[in-house]
């Protein structure tokens, strides 16, 4: 008798928890930390642009993605001049209302701030995979299909005239920010674009120019 009422207990609990595990087994896996981050609302995120129009893809991936990889050259004595990579938060405006200039807010104690210091040059690299346009298509990171940018340029502090715009920018994607310590001195800047690679397809990248990449309008 016991083991028979353990029994249909165990099978009350499977049919009762049944459709929770289904429901979190059929919904989409959410590998952005955009909720709460004034970024875009997941189930309504605006359909990628022709992949043949590259400009256009290049700046929806600005826009659409919270933060990047920053390659700079290392100023450390272990591995001086070689290529340091570091993941960074940065915005180009408010989701929908980019302007195409990644901003980033940084501290004289970051290794890539001090390596800036020494060579301003960078290439920023940024993915769909920050999405979930990858995942639902079945494409892997690395594929051309899960379309990723990389830009090349130097990293300049902001100047009192785009200040408000780059601090309105970056808080509104992160509003942490604002609680980070004033002693690490935190700054504003910016990526000033020179190269721009699209990698959306098969056969290479595209290459866009910065007139073009700017002059991209969004309805």
């Amino acid at each position: 008798m016991a083991g028979r009422a353990r029994g249909s207990m165990r099978a009350l609990l499977a049919a009762l928890l049944a459709p929770a595990l289904l429901s979190l087994l059929a919904s989409p896996a959410r590998g952005r930390g955009g909720r709460g981050h004034g970024d875009w609302d997941p189930v309504k995120l605006p359909p990628l642009p022709p992949r043949e129009d590259a400009a256009r893809v290049a700046r929806f991936v600005t826009n659409l993605c919270d933060w990047g990889a920053l390659a700079t050259a290392s100023s450390l004595e272990e591995v001086r001049g070689r290529p340091f990579a570091d993941v960074l938060s940065l915005s180009d405006g408010p989701p929908g209302a980019g302007r195409g200039q990644p901003y980033l807010y940084l501290s004289p104690l970051q290794l890539t701030a001090h390596n800036l210091q020494g060579n301003p040059h960078a290439t920023l690299t940024m993915s769909l995979a920050q999405t979930d346009f990858c995942r639902k298509h079945g494409f892997d990171p690395q594929s051309p299909l899960c379309v990723h940018i990389i830009l090349s340029g130097t990293v300049t502090k902001v100047n009192e005239t785009e200040m408000d715009f780059a601090k309105h920018s970056l808080f509104t994607r992160h509003p942490d920010m604002e609680t980070w310590p004033a002693s690490h001195n935190w700054f504003f800047a910016k990526l000033n674009i020179t190269n721009i690679w699209v990698l959306d397809y098969f056969g290479g990248p595209k290459i866009v120019t910065p007139e073009e990449y700017y002059n991209v309008t969004f309805q």
